[in-house]
């Protein structure tokens, strides 16, 4: 099979994006490997699938694909590229469109100075829902690990994160601690690990540890989790900006049961097709 695609990226958080509407696809998780494979596929992130919505009142379906072939829930940068791949492949006129996930409906539109805002929905803190598994839903919980015990604020963002204060963005223990927050068995859909550092009341850095992915460049739901959790802990206020290894994302949250809704740049690479 001869696959065309687009490799996109958001703050270097990158994809290989796929239209799932003009043609019929169902890759299987060794084809999706093998296009995230930097070495002997195309190289990515996630793989994202443009699909024909499946429901009324949506424009599009949108399924994400780690680089392990795991299908999961959101990607806040990925909706952004996917705002950008369907106007660029001629697919809507409309600047302002609906997106089926598995996690629900996102509302992603482009901006006049061509960036694109995504209403990624509102928070989540109950840890049934999140999912995590705790007796409460207090912002602060412990967390053992194998040698030490950190503080996390677990938080839905239509899939799970864990985030982490670290006085030090640079020297946090990423690498390390990073696929051991991810497996931890009191996350049972696994978990995205967050290390967020705050520099004002408006501004923060965040890396992020992407379960079936490792650390990437930009993480837009991991900002959108840091931010929530830095707001509802009375560390931060809205707007924030959030500074990633590869740029900023501007996040924006009033709180309560409000969405929350994140700005950001979405970028075409180059076009291919590759033999699977």
């Amino acid at each position: 099979m001869l696959l065309p695609f687009v490799k996109m990226h958001g703050l270097g958080n990158d994809f290989v994006v796929l239209d799932g509407v003009r043609q019929s696809l169902e890759l299987t998780p060794a084809q999706l490997r093998r296009l995230a494979d930097r070495h002997f596929g195309v190289g990515c992130d996630q793989v994202l699938l443009v699909e024909a919505p499946t429901r009324p009142g949506v424009d599009f379906r949108y399924r994400i694909f780690n680089a392990d072939g795991g299908e999961v829930e959101q990607c806040g940068n990925g909706a952004r590229c996917f705002v950008r791949f369907v106007h660029e492949q001629g697919l809507t006129t409309r600047r302002q469109i609906r997106v089926e996930t598995i996690s629900g409906v996102i509302v992603p539109w482009l901006e006049d100075d061509g960036s694109i805002t995504v209403d990624m929905g509102r928070p989540e803190f109950a840890a049934a829902r999140i999912p995590f598994v705790s007796e409460t839903d207090d912002l602060l919980q412990p967390l053992r690990l194998a040698d030490e015990e950190i503080v996390i604020t677990a938080v839905g963002m239509g899939n799970p994160h864990a985030v982490q204060l670290v006085v030090d963005v640079d020297t946090a223990p990423v690498e390390r601690q990073g696929p051991a927050i991810e497996l931890h068995p009191r996350f049972p859909q696994r978990v995205n690990a967050g290390f967020m550092q705050v520099s004002d009341r408006h501004a923060i850095r965040l890396r992020v540890h992407e379960r079936g992915a490792g650390e990437t460049l930009a993480c837009g739901t991991g900002a959108c989790a840091a931010v929530v959790a830095g707001i509802a802990r009375g560390l931060l206020d809205s707007p924030v900006r959030v500074a990633t290894r590869r740029g900023a994302l501007r996040v924006a949250w009033s709180g309560k049961d409000s969405p929350v809704f994140m700005t950001g740049p979405a970028v075409t690479v180059f076009k291919g097709e590759i033999k699977l």
